[in-house]
């Protein structure tokens, strides 16, 4: 049987040059970019069905690789078929390569960081891989790879680019994405470029037993894309130099990690994608909230991947077309309309804010479901909209009506 092979196409771009709609082929389904993907880390979606995925018209499954290596283990999503057959998803989907979780546990651990900071207080910075006192990383990070302990029973890993490989094609997604090292936007200079060193060596290391595992298979297993990932932090320099040698190592697309401070995104998106070559896609590791979906698409971004819809949703936060609401406000309690009037959501067809309001303080598991179907629903409609827009070339007054609303509180 021959498998539908990995594909992508551009339809349409902006004026700019950088921004595009386009189609990516996978063995499972066509992908219409730009996208966003949603992120199921241990092979599901908290709270969610996969009929309610689709019902939501979500195209894309991300699951976590760190996450599924420690449980239930890759061997054993591999002896489903897969975390796809594992979880029952039949479209397109993704792994990620487990380098945000090295940043969690090592760089990140014991500071208040995240992959988008405001870079403006000194003791955010870190000239030494200091840790505050009686806080010890739980990763550690060196040129072969990366040792660790599981944070669910202590127990000792070691993951290399080559290990990463295996375990992403065990749980054998669309994309994976190679072994990589994700840094703070508050490290040195001097560390950010001894990382970028250590991230293409690991990118080549990722391709080429990438490519040793794709030879054993044979004609009944799906292929899978790998996409190298940009690094080089909030240095002009770094970021250009990655997405140079990045681009030219042969990947099917690209990923663009690591930390951004927020005033400096939008560049450090156009500085790597102005590189990058147009005729392969990118995904922007780890971003989802709309004004950072806008700048991503507009500079050259097809794919998005982010956790904060979902994250939002469970502690009551829901995004509106006139800006974020939180359910556990008092006013809420006996309020008579749905989350957001225009949406078509089941959530909001069916529910009041009076009605949500009254799960999420009761702690009632229907809250986070309900919450968590209409975030996805608004920011995969968005994306789809942004889309729409660039088909119907009217991508900057549609962004402009959507952010002067979306502000507007």
């Amino acid at each position: 049987m021959c498998m539908k092979q990995f594909n992508f196409s551009i339809i349409k771009k902006l004026d700019n040059n950088l921004g595009r709609a386009g189609i990516i082929e996978t063995p499972h389904g066509d992908i219409r970019t730009p996208s966003f993907v949603t992120v199921g880390t241990k092979a599901t979606v908290k709270a969610l069905t996969p009929e309610m995925l689709l019902d939501i018209g979500i195209q894309v499954v991300l699951a976590n690789t760190y996450h599924l290596y420690l449980e239930p283990g890759d061997e054993i999503v591999k002896s489903f078929g897969g975390f796809t057959k594992f979880m029952n998803w039949n479209g397109p989907s993704m792994t990620d390569s487990g380098g945000f979780q090295v940043f969690s546990l090592g760089a990140a651990y014991g500071k208040e960081l995240s992959k988008v900071v405001q870079v403006t207080d000194p003791s955010l910075l870190i000239p030494e891989r200091s840790r505050d006192e009686g806080v010890e990383p739980l990763a550690s990070i060196g040129n072969d790879g990366v040792s660790f302990k599981s944070h669910l029973d202590g127990s000792l890993h070691y993951i290399t680019p080559e290990k990463s490989m295996e375990i992403q094609h065990n749980l054998g997604a669309d994309i994976i994405f190679t072994f990589d090292e994700c840094t703070s936007p508050a490290e040195t200079y001097e560390y950010q470029k001894e990382s970028l060193l250590r991230t293409h060596s690991w990118a080549k290391r990722s391709l080429n037993r990438h490519l040793e595992l794709e030879a054993e298979k044979d004609d009944t297993v799906p292929k899978q894309a790998l996409f190298g990932i940009v690094q080089g932090g909030r240095h002009e320099d770094l970021r250009k130099e990655s997405a140079k040698q990045i681009s030219e190592m042969g990947f099917d697309g690209f990923g663009i990690g690591g930390s951004f401070a927020k005033e400096d995104m939008s560049t450090a998106v156009k500085w790597v994608n102005e590189i990058l070559p147009e005729d392969k896609p990118r995904h922007l590791l780890g971003i989802g909230e709309p004004y950072d979906l806008f700048v991503g698409v507009r500079n050259g971004v097809d794919l998005f991947d982010c956790v904060a819809p979902t994250r939002n949703a469970r502690t009551g936060g829901l995004y509106t077309k006139k800006g974020k609401i939180n359910m556990m406000n008092a006013k809420y309690r006996t309020d008579h309309t749905k989350i957001d009037e225009d949406c078509m959501c089941y959530t909001c067809k069916n529910f009041t804010k009076g009605y949500l309001a009254h799960l999420f303080r009761s702690k009632e598991m229907l809250a986070g479901t309900l919450a968590s179907i209409h975030n996805l629903y608004f920011i995969n409609k968005l994306v789809a909209d942004m889309r729409q827009s660039i088909l119907d070339n009217n991508f900057d007054e549609f962004e402009n009506k959507f952010m002067l609303d979306f502000n507007s509180k």
